[in-house]
């Protein structure tokens, strides 16, 4: 490649930053009609959609100047949007909390953001809209891999050709060993796929692929089960990346996702002995709905229905304002 070509690219890419940021409008002096700039709105991002996480934590996860990051927050605890509380399992420690004004001082910014982005999907057809976020995918997933922290044990990306039998095999190899479960249920992960491949909606349904060294080690599904209702499915992680912290991540990024596309509610169906999976959507804040005992995969299991209200007060992991 010439140099030539390498700074035409260099120009095209700084082309597009420049005509994005102006049609999301983050020049203008109060982001979105607010009083409130493009960082400190992503401040009240995390902290409306992360309940009480450390002033390190925050910072690590928007990559903050910590005397910047000291500046905004000193603010927000003047406006009275914020409070600081002590950490129950670390005296050490202080966890930043929205306060109710801090959650009405955000909602009109996160309305005015919803709406900005569906005038500008709008104006495109079906088919453009879902080929813009597939390409917004390609971009994240490109970048990431890149340039994000070499230290990070893992990275997460979207499915690739090839990602779904991997999938299949793994979970069906994974069950089978820990909890003698027979081809039936390979057989029914295969059917989950196959339908996630066959009918995906880019814009409503995603499948997160959790890769480490080159090797997939986890992954979680989102699927539309109706306009207003999405169904998780199919979370996995490797025995070997057990203790990373994986398993949350890919719950709270499922759940970041259903709420910036607009679903109301959130399902998923597991069973009794999947105690660490359950742990995980319990504090993620999924709420169980019923049970049901049924013999399946060759074993006598008791079924669960959990549910989350994604119009309740926000948990989970972080979306891009």
């Amino acid at each position: 490649m010439s140099e030539l070509d390498f700074d035409r690219r260099i120009a095209a890419m700084r082309q597009f930053n420049r005509f994005y940021t102006k049609q999301i409008g983050v020049l203008h002096e109060g982001l979105l009609e607010s009083p409130f700039s493009l960082t400190e709105s992503r401040v009240l991002y995390e902290l409306a959609h992360r309940d009480r996480l450390t002033a390190t934590e925050l910072g690590a996860e928007l990559n903050l100047d910590p005397g910047y990051l000291s500046r905004i927050l000193r603010k927000f605890d003047q406006q009275g949007l914020i409070e600081k509380l002590p950490s129950e399992s670390d005296a050490r420690q202080t966890l930043l909390h929205l306060t109710e004004a801090g959650h009405r001082a955000f909602a009109p910014l996160d309305e005015r953001s919803r709406g900005e982005i569906g005038d500008l999907l709008a104006r495109l057809s079906l088919d453009d809209q879902r080929r813009l976020i597939a390409a917004m995918q390609t971009m994240t997933s490109l970048l990431s891999d890149r340039v994000s922290d070499q230290s990070a044990p893992y990275i997460l990306r979207p499915h690739r050709p090839g990602d779904m039998g991997w999938v299949v095999h793994r979970q069906a190899l994974l069950y089978a060993q820990e909890y003698g479960w027979d081809g039936s249920f390979e057989a029914l992960v295969a059917e989950i796929v196959a339908q996630f491949v066959q009918n995906f909606d880019a814009a409503r349904e995603r499948c997160w692929i959790a890769e480490r060294d080159g090797g997939i080690i986890g992954s979680i599904f989102l699927v539309k089960e109706s306009d207003e209702v999405a169904k998780l499915r199919l979370l996995y992680v490797e025995k070997a990346a057990r203790g990373l912290g994986l398993g949350r991540h890919l719950v709270r990024e499922c759940i970041a996702f259903a709420r910036s596309v607009g679903y109301r509610r959130m399902t998923l169906w597991t069973n009794d002995i999947l105690t660490a999976a359950r742990h995980l959507y319990e504090e993620a804040g999924f709420r169980l709905v019923s049970e049901e005992r049924h013999h399946s995969f060759g074993k006598d299991l008791v079924g669960q229905y959990w549910e989350l209200d994604l119009q309740a007060r926000q948990e989970g992991f972080s979306v891009i304002i």
